[in-house]
């Protein structure tokens, strides 16, 4: 086991709070669970929770238009501070205005620290006392990440939201490992703390700490400790949905959760297929991002309330309903699952652009359904009703 001290909290969330109230109000829990639902207020504007973000990683959400995604009622998207500093890069980010002028959206963007995609790129990366050393994957470069540079970063972008450099293992790290991977983790969260302080002051971005720790519940514990120490003023929870069986991530939901204080933002980082979502509201979690609904959009697969479909099966070449029946996507209310099988077969790219609408609306329809049934109080029942019909496990 290992130990280290205990940092004084250097501010209280009292003084992260949003001008003229609370970054996160809290309206209704659900009686038989921690679901929770209510408003997270952001810089640029509120969003109902739980909530899941598409995920824009290069500055848009792959195949489909920022106007259609706002139309859908989402107000919080992903971007990737690894993949935007590499390119085009934060000179040019800073002389266009910001990452939503730059972009085109004007709602609120979660940016991501780069963590994950140096631990996927784990051949190309070195980890270093003062950060990651890394080569890139477009030209080869090298570069150094550090805890501090990626702060500023995000706020060259104007994130809403911005997360610290940190250290994610996978399932086949050794204990002493993940060990290592949560003090580094840690002591970068403390250097990013210290640098988000001296923002300036016309920047209201949200930095949350991730909580690390592997699939061992005693790290688990020791990292939300620490995490919560920094007192950030929103929360993630990292390295999971990587590999773990599902009982080992429901296992670490549920030693991390209850230490959580309720006035705080939840965010599981990295999930996005129903199963997950669920479990996860269960547990009392509030945002969730994943590249799985648009990823799985231009491979032809379709989320339903009975499964999975794959538009480009034989079976659809002569099916002229839609995706789904009430469905009030493009998609669904033009097209049927033959024509959409046609642009996949001819390689057509109307079909991802489609269904990636479908998939998206498909959640956010989803994540609207579950906030009335916490409202409610039914959240479990709707919990067990849907996965009964989706063809998921009911866990819990």
């Amino acid at each position: 086991m290992f130990l280290w001290g205990h940092w004084p909290g250097p501010f209280s969330f009292t003084e992260l709070a949003l001008k003229g109230g609370s970054m996160l109000s809290i309206d209704a829990k659900d009686r038989s669970s921690r679901a929770r639902t209510g408003t997270l207020r952001l810089a640029h504007g509120e969003l109902p929770i739980p909530a899941f973000m598409p995920v824009g990683t290069n500055a848009s959400v792959k195949a489909i238009h920022h106007s259609t995604v706002e139309a859908m009622g989402t107000r919080l998207i992903l971007a990737n501070t690894y993949h935007l500093y590499l390119r085009p890069g934060i000179e040019v980010i800073r002389e266009a205005g910001g990452l939503h002028q730059f972009s085109g959206w004007k709602h609120n963007i979660l940016t991501d620290s780069g963590g994950y995609q140096v631990f996927s790129l784990a051949p190309f990366r070195k980890i270093l006392p003062e950060g990651v050393k890394f080569r890139s994957h477009i030209d080869g470069s090298y570069h150094l990440l550090t805890p501090e540079l990626v702060v500023e970063l995000q706020e060259g972008f104007g994130s809403d939201i911005l997360m610290p450099l940190d250290v994610c293992t996978g399932p086949e790290a050794s204990r002493r490992e993940a060990e290592s991977a949560l003090k580094t983790t840690i002591e970068w969260l403390q250097r990013s703390v210290d640098r988000w302080k001296q923002r300036s002051p016309h920047y209201d971005g949200k930095l949350f700490g991730i909580i690390q720790g592997n699939f061992d519940a005693e790290l688990r514990r020791q990292s939300t400790e620490l995490t919560l120490a920094a007192e950030t003023p929103g929360l993630a929870i990292g390295g999971l949905s990587v590999g773990e069986p599902f009982d080992v991530y429901e296992d670490m939901l549920s030693v991390v959760v209850p230490y959580l204080p309720d006035e705080k933002p939840r965010y599981v980082m990295g999930i996005g297929t129903p199963d997950y979502i669920l479990t996860a509201v269960e547990k009392g979690i509030d945002l969730f991002d994943c590249v799985y609904p648009t990823r799985i959009a231009r491979n032809g697969s379709a989320f339903t309330q009975d499964g999975l479909i794959d538009l480009k099966k034989a079976r659809f070449e002569r099916d002229f309903t839609p995706i789904e029946e009430g469905c009030p996507c493009h998609a669904c209310q033009t097209y049927s699952r033959a024509y959409l099988r046609q642009m996949f077969k001819c390689n057509e790219m109307f079909g991802p652009m489609l269904t990636t609408e479908h998939n998206l609306q498909f959640l956010h329809r989803f994540l609207a359904e579950i906030r009335v049934a916490i409202r409610e109080g039914r959240f479990l029942d709707f919990k067990q009703a849907f996965l009964k019909r989706y063809g998921g496990k009911a866990h819990g």
